[in-house]
């Protein structure tokens, strides 16, 4: 993705967000060479609903239970005691997901970095919803910080909805159709324009004006 074409183009759509744009942090992210999905889900799993420093903690025992292994491995997760885990600090239901995740990338459900990486946003998206306890957003997380997509539109976000909001003076959050509509003129750019709704939470009121 070329980042000035992209930043020109979501820019001319709107002097307030070409205002938002110029004040932010610049977007700078970019497509991964390589990934780890087992291990990047099994991460997700573990920061779902927390603070992130409660999650880096818990995932922080997760993974010292494997002290010899850069990565985690689905075998071992499956022979591991779910009272291990509960130890540890993770939940009935993420024991149960994490478990699930590596029973379906064992199964190939859940494919290789290198398969994933050739797969569209919405075969990835089709694919890793149907382990237990990843939902759209999660895979949306995925695919924009890890995958590095352009094109990705998270409308169920409420840090993008809030943003938007901010940006664009709304006194209601949009629901996530109207934002699915609204951000059509972003495209192939969306996941530039979520970001920058998300940077939206960090400049005060009045640099937007």
């Amino acid at each position: 993705m070329n980042h000035e074409q992209a930043h020109r183009q979501l820019a001319s759509t709107d002097p307030r967000l070409a205002a938002l744009i110029a004040r932010s942090l610049r977007y700078n992210i970019k497509p991964a060479w390589s990934i780890r999905p087992f291990d990047a889900l099994a991460e997700s799993i573990a920061y779902q609903q927390l603070s992130g420093k409660a999650a880096a903690t818990i995932f922080g025992r997760v993974r010292a239970l494997y002290p010899k292994r850069k990565w985690l491995d689905p075998d071992q997760i499956l022979a591991t005691p779910d009272e291990t885990f509960r130890s540890a600090g993770l939940s009935r239901a993420k024991t149960a997901a994490l478990k699930d995740l590596a029973a379906k990338t064992i199964d190939g459900t859940v494919p290789s970095g290198r398969v994933l990486i050739r797969m569209s946003d919405n075969e990835i998206i089709a694919r890793l919803t149907t382990v237990r306890g990843i939902g759209r957003w999660t895979v949306e997380m995925l695919l924009l910080f890890d995958l590095g997509r352009p094109d990705v539109w998270p409308v169920d976000d409420y840090g993008v909805r809030k943003g938007f909001a901010k940006t664009f003076g709304k006194r209601k959050l949009p629901t996530p159709k109207q934002l699915s509509k609204f951000g059509e003129r972003w495209r192939p750019y969306r996941s530039v324009a979520a970001w920058y709704f998300w940077r939206a939470l960090d400049v005060p009121k009045k640099l937007q004006s």
